[in-house]
C-alpha cells in the first residue's frame, strides 16, 4: 500500500553540523512534503570545517532500524547515503532485498565529506558496486565517484554520459552522473536510463561556499518526488530546481562549506 503522503526511509551517517547526512535528508523530504524515517549507518563529529571523528553503528542495529520502519510504517521510497563499510553495505543491502525488494531505491554512493574526510572505505566501494547499484531505481555519483565506480575518467559531459551508461550497464535502472565539480560557468547533470533515454539538466554556477550537503540533498530530493508519485525525469528536474533555490538562500552559516537552506519553501511562503 502506498501513501500520498511520500514515505521516505534514509539510510545514512549523523551529521552533527545539520548540514549534510541524515538531518539534510530529514530536512529535504519533510520541506517537500514527504515523510522522513531513518535508519542511522553511522555518527559523525562534524562542522563546516570538516569530519573529525566517525562512529560506526552496530550492524544488528542498523539492519533492526530498517525492519522496525519498513514492518509498521511502511515506506514508498528509499535513500541511501553515507554507508561507510563492506559490511554495512552488505547488511543494509540483504535488509532491503528482504523487508524492502520492490521498492525504489536512489542510491548516493558518498564516498567523501566536503572537506576531504573519506567516508567510505576502499574495499566498501567494490561492495556498493556488487550489492547497492543492482536493481537501483537510479545512482547519483558526483563525477569523483563515478570515476571510482567504473574505472571510467570523467571531465566532461561526455565522460559523465559514458560513466552514466555504464552505471546502468552494471545494473542500476538509471545513472545520474553529476557535474558540479567539473570546470565551467554551466553545470550539468546526465541522466541515461535501462531503456535508452538520455536526459541533461543545467544550470548556472552559483558563487557560494554554501555547498555542504549538496549531494545528500539532492538524492534526498529526488526521493521525495519519487515517493509521491512522479516520473523519475520529473522527480529529477524538481529536484534540480529546489536544490539551486536552497543553494542561493543559504544562512551563510559556519566558517567553512556553509549549509543550505532546506526550508526554503516554507519561508515567504515559497516566494
Amino acid at each position: 500500500m502506498s501513501s500520498s503522503i511520500g514515505r521516505v526511509l534514509i539510510v545514512a551517517g549523523s551529521d552533527s553540523g545539520g548540514g549534510a547526512g541524515i538531518q539534510a535528508d530529514i530536512k529535504t523530504v519533510t520541506a517537500l512534503g514527504g515523510f522522513a524515517m531513518t535508519a542511522v549507518t553511522a555518527i559523525t563529529v562534524q562542522n563546516t570545517l570538516g569530519v573529525t571523528g566517525v562512529h560506526g553503528v552496530p550492524l544488528d542495529i542498523v539492519a533492526a532500524q530498517i525492519e522496525s520502519v519498513v514492518t509498521d510504517l511502511g515506506v514508498d521510497a528509499v535513500k541511501t547515503g553515507m554507508l561507510g563499510t563492506a559490511a554495512t553495505v552488505e547488511v543494509v543491502a540483504q535488509a532491503l532485498a528482504r523487508f524492502a525488494p520492490d521498492t525504489p531505491r536512489i542510491v548516493d554512493p558518498v564516498m567523501v565529506a566536503k572537506g576531504g574526510h573519506p567516508l567510505l572505505e576502499p574495499d566498501a566501494v567494490v561492495a556498493v558496486v556488487a550489492h547497492m547499484i543492482p536493481g537501483a531505481a537510479l545512482v547519483t555519483p558526483n563525477a569523483p565517484e563515478a570515476e571510482r565506480l567504473t574505472g571510467l575518467p570523467v571531465a566532461n559531459l561526455d565522460g559523465q554520459r559514458a560513466a552514466a551508461e555504464r552505471l546502468v550497464e552494471l545494473g542500476a535502472r538509471a545513472a545520474l552522473v553529476k557535474g558540479g565539480h567539473l570546470d565551467g560557468d554551466i553545470l550539468r547533470d546526465v541522466l541515461v536510463t535501462a531503456d535508452g533515454r538520455t536526459l541533461v539538466v543545467e544550470g548556472p554556477r552559483i558563487a557560494t561556499r554554501a555547498t555542504h550537503g549538496t549531494g545528500c540533498t539532492y538524492a534526498s530530493a529526488i526521493a521525495a518526488f519519487v515517493a509521491r508519485g512522479a516520473d523519475l525525469e520529473t522527480a529529477i528536474r524538481s529536484a534540480h530546481a529546489y536544490l539551486a533555490e536552497a543553494i542561493r538562500r543559504a544562512p551563510g552559516l559556519g566558517a567553512g562549506h556553509g549549509p543550505l537552506a532546506h526550508g526554503w519553501p516554507f519561508a515567504d511562503g515559497g516566494r
